[in-house]
């Protein structure tokens, strides 16, 4: 039944990340801050300080920082989004609203009375950085150049997507099957060096497909896109299990049956996106 369940929901999220991404230009934005406010709502819940629960002022600072955030995981998004769409320097104003609501986080720390005002700028801070901004980074891949020639807006974060998934499933068969030596112990001792080796063998053998259904860039590009994004993923996958590990966590929530939460499905993404837009803007 578990199998079940974990399968029919990992079917559901791979459909709408497809579907919302491939539709139209304004379905991925909607993508990207449908999982920017619910990555955020679920990073602040797990790393939130402990509070007695008489202390009215305490959940109000609480309920105002989460309010600033999720501002923030929807006007980064939409910001660039709109930079990416237009070739008009105007469109950089798009960012106001998103600059107007971080400072806005600095002084509403003056009249919250917490007692660790750095720990909560902090983790608003660190959630911009490691979940909002990779996310909004989805915007540059579909619509900035990046010195390709004509393509689908749709192909590049698509592509993501699937060296991902692939890497993924084939760290898990061949670790299932092979994995004998230990990847990282410490922080997930799950994963082995087998299963790492086989997921980037699936993953590039998709890139040679990518490259051949999709030749506005050459082999060489995919391979090297395809050993960016598997790294990189593996690093997310890894960070994220070193914040729960810290945490004192499984999952980082319940919102999907049989996967977790949603930082659990979205981790590798979170460091291979930022990674593959450096790679292919040099």
């Amino acid at each position: 039944m578990k199998l079940l369940v974990r399968t029919l929901t990992g079917a559901a999220y791979v459909a709408l990340m497809v579907f919302a991404t491939v539709f139209r230009p304004w379905t991925l934005l909607a993508l990207i801050v449908l999982l920017a406010l619910l990555a955020v709502w679920e990073f602040a819940r797990i790393t939130s300080e402990r509070f007695v629960v008489e202390h009215a002022s305490r959940r109000s600072a609480e309920t105002i920082a989460l309010v600033l955030l999720s501002l923030t995981a929807v006007a980064l998004p939409v910001a660039m989004y709109a930079v990416c769409r237009s070739a008009d320097i105007n469109a950089v104003l798009a960012f106001v609203p998103y600059l107007l609501v971080v400072m806005l986080t600095f002084v509403v720390e003056l009249y919250a009375r917490r007692a660790d005002p750095l720990g909560n700028l902090g983790r608003m801070a660190l959630a911009q950085v490691y979940v909002v901004l990779p996310l909004s980074l989805l915007s540059v891949l579909a619509f900035a150049p990046l010195q390709t020639a004509e393509r689908p807006f749709w192909a590049l974060p698509l592509a993501v997507y699937v060296l991902l998934w692939l890497n993924d499933s084939g760290a898990y068969l061949v670790g299932s099957w092979l994995g004998r030596h230990k990847l990282f112990p410490r922080i997930s001792p799950g994963k082995t060096w087998e299963g790492a080796v086989g997921g980037a063998v699936v993953s590039l053998a998709a890139a040679v497909g990518l490259a051949h259904y999709f030749p506005f860039m050459p082999l060489w590009r995919w391979l090297g896109l395809a050993l960016v994004v598997v790294l990189f993923g593996t690093w997310g996958d890894l960070v994220e299990s070193l914040i729960k590990r810290t945490l004192g966590l499984k999952d980082s929530g319940k919102l999907l049956p049989g996967h977790g939460g949603i930082l659990d499905r979205i981790d590798s993404m979170l460091l291979a996106v930022p990674a593959a837009v450096v790679y292919l803007c040099l």
